[in-house]
């Protein structure tokens, strides 16, 4: 299935948090596509908020937009769900039509994003 989006990239340091999170839940992968296809898809182009999707205040910067995923079926964490605990982070350039994977983490492992991460990232508005 081709994406819904122009382009879509990961981060070195998301690579990273999905190869280690790969080890314990092995549909991540097929997880993610499927979030995109579905969830960002329905968030961003058809106007549709499932309530799973909220963008991140307080960055130090505006733009790009910063999004955190928390409904986040993955079919490893059987029984679950959506309300699975899996967290993404990625920022959207809608004049691009650009998604920027950033950071996946586990709920358990920790509690919230890594706000060092995003400014290391886009604090001097380098997209």
């Amino acid at each position: 299935m081709t994406s819904p989006f122009s382009d879509i990239d990961r981060t070195r340091e998301f690579e990273r948090d999905l190869k280690k999170l790969l080890k314990r839940y092995k549909t991540l992968e097929e997880d993610i596509t499927t979030l995109i296809n579905a969830s960002l898809y329905a968030f961003h182009k058809l106007d549709i908020d499932t309530g799973g999707i909220f963008r991140l205040q307080g960055l130090g910067f505006e733009e790009p937009a910063v999004y955190k995923v928390k409904k986040f079926a993955c079919r490893s964490l059987k029984g679950k769900g959506s309300q699975s605990g899996m967290r993404l982070i990625y920022s959207y350039l809608s004049e691009a039509d650009r998604v920027v994977l950033i950071e996946l983490y586990y709920k358990g492992d920790k509690d919230n994003e890594d706000r060092a991460r995003l400014k290391r990232l886009y604090g001097d508005n380098k997209n």
